[in-house]
């Protein structure tokens, strides 16, 4: 620990031999100095004249000390009378802090390798990026045993329940490994890969349980060399799973120690808990996405009508689920619009949105009218197991006098966009979500020819780091611009880009019809 003025726990000692002929403390000066040209000469040093006269040219100095300790290289020195007199005394310290400086030393290296543990661990634990995760642990543990290169094969389970390993290099190309095959459970490799102990050799060529199996005996022409060898498994704290182990190399003997093999199997726990909680949220992010996915139809092909969808899951973060639009010929010869977004994410929002959408369809299809099929949804949902809010734009075209009549349940405005390009946003906040309101009131507004509809979800205007009233004004000044070109479905793709920056972090979920001109009605 270093005083006020830089000193260390040896230059504080030292600091105390500077006294008068009555033992009384005398003024000290202390002058930083390069520890390069004191490097290999002692820990205390007493310098001879021309060395000094160097160090502080026209200054007189009757006794002068060089302390190197961990913290800095100091000159100390004095101008006092008695100052001739400290050699012996600055042996002494020498001899009664050696101990104490050597066991400084040692725990301040113990605790750089807790910290550089802890801090790795952290960075490891924080990241659900399978990919990110193996890689940075790999690096990491590369790094800290001073490998030459380090490897970690990995297990992962497929969509059909089939296991393949997968793994990650440190130190040497990817190539260096491409032309080989994965190592087999041999008598090296199998404590690693059973998860029954860490393997250090010195020399891995010389150990009785290497070169004993074929094809190769050893290791395969052009592998890397290996004489030291550390093998460490990651095995899941929550199952007991070996999910895979960590392998380190250097063409020298002798180069890992105890020490090493501590921190490879720190790291190696840090690991094991970041590919566990990678591995569940993945499996609760794909469940979630294909549930959103298979509940999200394709749209009809609707006469009179050009209908543009669009349905992206989170692009980043966990949230996944809640967002679904439906398209719905009617009997009648109507068209059925509905957007929603369950308040949530994950599976237990993409549960909700399913029995939402099917309980709506169902009165859809009963051709109520919008006010009475979102009333009755909304009973429905509030006698859900899990209280749920649940937001919902629901409009029916009817062809035959170019109508749209529309009711909206806490859900963003849809939009109409003229012939002329005008944009105007329709239904801002006639009634509160499904679950929570219970009157819905409906408003009917003209729908001719050459007008457009657009209903959206939060997720492409708001976010994070973008404002929802500056994101609807932006959707709402470049909507104008969809009509200019034919091709809308890449105009949407491109539209959906500049309004997130392709990096959104809720789903987005869209509807543009548009009511084509010359055509069937």
């Amino acid at each position: 620990m270093t005083t006020a003025d830089g000193l260390g726990p040896v230059a504080q000692a030292v600091r105390k031999a500077f006294v008068d002929a009555e033992g009384r403390p005398v003024a000290v000066r202390v002058r930083r100095l390069d520890a390069a040209d004191f490097r290999g000469r002692g820990r205390i040093v007493v310098p001879d004249a021309a060395t000094v006269a160097q160090l502080v040219p026209a200054q007189r100095v009757t006794g002068a000390v060089v302390v190197a300790d961990d913290d800095a290289t100091v000159l100390l020195h004095t101008d006092a009378p008695e100052g001739a007199r400290l050699a012996p005394t600055a042996a002494g310290v020498d001899a009664a802090t050696a101990e104490l400086t050597g066991t400084v030393s040692r725990l301040r290296a113990e605790a750089g390798v807790v910290d550089a543990l802890h801090s790795i661990g952290r960075r490891l634990t924080a990241q659900l990026d399978l990919d990110v995760v193996v890689q940075d642990a790999t690096d990491a543990a590369t790094g800290a045993t001073g490998a030459a290169f380090g490897a970690f094969f990995y297990n992962l389970v497929d969509q059909f329940g089939e296991s393949y390993t997968l793994y990650t290099l440190s130190g040497v190309p990817r190539e260096a490994f491409s032309r080989f095959p994965m190592p087999r459970n041999t008598a090296v490799f199998g404590p690693t890969f059973d998860g029954t102990g860490t393997v250090r050799s010195p020399d891995i060529t010389a150990d009785p349980r290497f070169g004993r199996n074929a094809p190769y005996h050893g290791m395969p022409e052009g592998h890397l060399p290996v004489r030291s060898y550390l093998a460490v498994s990651v095995v899941s704290p929550t199952s007991g799973e070996v999910l895979g182990g960590f392998f380190f190399g250097h063409p020298g003997t002798g180069r890992f120690t105890e020490r090493h093999e501590y921190l490879a199997e720190g790291i190696a726990g840090y690991a094991a808990i970041a590919l566990d909680n990678a591995r569940l949220y993945e499996r609760e992010r794909t469940l979630a996405a294909e549930l959103s996915r298979s509940m999200v139809p394709a749209a009809p092909r609707i006469p009179g009508l050009d209908l543009v969808t669009r349905y992206l899951p989170a692009a980043t973060g966990s949230k996944v689920g809640g967002d679904w639009f439906d398209v719905l010929r009617l009997g009648s010869g109507a068209t059925a619009f509905v957007i929603g977004d369950v308040v949530g994410h994950g599976v237990t929002a993409a549960t909700v949105m399913g029995q939402v959408r099917t309980a709506i369809r169902s009165y859809a299809l009963l051709e109520l009218p919008p006010s009475e099929v979102l009333r009755n949804v909304s009973q429905l949902t509030g006698r859900f197991a899990e209280p749920s809010f649940v937001t919902c734009f629901y409009a029916v075209h009817q062809p035959a006098d170019h109508t749209l009549t529309y009711a909206n349940a806490g859900h963003l405005p849809g939009v109409l966009v003229h012939p002329d390009g005008t944009p105007e946003q329709i239904g801002e906040a006639l009634a509160q979500p499904l679950g929570v309101g219970a009157e819905f009131p409906q408003e009917r507004v003209a729908f001719p020819p050459g007008t457009d509809l657009v209903l959206y979800t939060d997720g492409l205007v708001e976010s994070r780091t973008r404002d929802l009233t500056v994101g609807i004004a932006g959707l709402l000044a470049a909507l104008g611009g969809l009509r200019d070109g034919s091709d809308a479905e890449t105009a949407w793709d491109r539209l959906i880009q500049d309004l997130t920056g392709g990096d959104h972090d809720d789903d987005i979920a869209v509807i543009h019809a548009r009511h084509r001109t010359g055509g069937a009605a």
